[in-house]
């Protein structure tokens, strides 16, 4: 499964020391992870269809080099541990320069949010077999 993500960096995403501010990071790995979602059939059609959608608990960026502008990035999706229904999950996320340099990680923890009742639920079966093809790291745990 492909679960990667290229972007190139853009103005936009700088800050006033010139190299990609904090934020930008987020944005990218945000962004990979909604287009590796889907190339599993989990667009966002089907997630306003069922009035679901993901939610984060927790976001961790650690920066390793800096990325400047114009550069261009991949940034990967790895599951790194999740219950067997989907219903909690940990997303690892690594930023990589075009010299192959990894720029930074980035951890989420999250889980599926009833957009009607905004509440946390559970996934319909048939998306928790797409979701459950995504990318496994190899320090993946199962979770009850």
């Amino acid at each position: 499964m492909d679960n990667k993500y290229e972007g190139k960096v853009m103005w936009s995403h700088l800050d006033a020391n010139m190299h990609m501010r904090h934020s930008a990071y987020a944005d990218f790995a945000a962004q990979a992870r909604i287009v590796v979602l889907d190339r599993l059939g989990m667009d966002l059609k089907a997630f306003q269809h069922l009035h679901i959608g993901p939610i984060l608990f927790r976001e961790e960026l650690v920066y390793l080099r800096e990325v400047g502008i114009n550069e261009h990035l991949t940034i990967t999706v790895e599951l790194t541990k999740s219950r067997a229904d989907g219903s909690r999950w940990s997303i690892r996320h690594e930023v990589f320069r075009a010299d192959g340099v990894k720029a930074a990680v980035i951890n989420v923890d999250g889980a599926w949010l009833d957009l009607h009742k905004r509440k946390l639920t559970n996934l319909p079966e048939v998306l928790v077999e797409q979701f459950n093809r995504l990318n496994k790291s190899e320090d993946y745990q199962e979770e009850e």
